[in-house]
């Protein structure tokens, strides 16, 4: 959902930053096609490509940090109209960063960007301060039955 509002941001003229959090540097298809656009789409990847079941190593909390730095320039710059912190919620579950350090960033965010926030149980203080929020659950997915991603679908 939050890359076709990257997508209709792009078509309307619009620069975006799209941030990932929790996916390690393989770069599926959407962000292949997205690259293609220039300076107008810029996509970092911040995490190290693995789900943290336990506590996070030094690394993890490393490339999180650096991420969270990256966003806050990108808010606070005014050159993006929109800046996406894609599993930024799975981050705060992983604990990454902090509720606290979540808020203190979109504190960054100059009034022409829009931001969006993307993952799971978002905290009521987050809930709270947004202007929209959306909850997507799956119903069915093939995944669960053994069904690999897919090139084209999922990669």
């Amino acid at each position: 959902a939050s890359l076709g509002v990257a997508l209709r941001m792009l078509g309307a003229g619009g620069k975006v930053y799209y941030a990932q959090f929790i996916k390690g540097r393989t770069v599926s298809s959407e962000f292949k096609a997205l690259s293609k656009l220039g300076d107008s789409f810029t996509h970092k990847m911040f995490g190290l490509g693995r789900f943290i079941k336990k506590a996070p190593s030094i690394e993890d909390i490393k490339a999180a940090k650096h991420g969270f730095a990256e966003c806050g320039i990108a808010l606070a710059s005014g050159e993006y109209d929109l800046v996406v912190m894609d599993e930024l919620l799975g981050a705060l579950h992983c604990k990454l960063t902090s509720i606290e350090e979540i808020l203190e960033i979109i504190k960054l965010r100059t009034s022409q960007t829009e931001l969006i926030i993307t993952g799971r149980n978002a905290p009521p203080k987050l809930i709270e301060l947004a202007d929209l929020v959306t909850e997507m659950n799956p119903t069915k997915h093939y995944f669960e039955q053994g069904v690999p991603a897919r090139i084209g679908i999922e990669l």
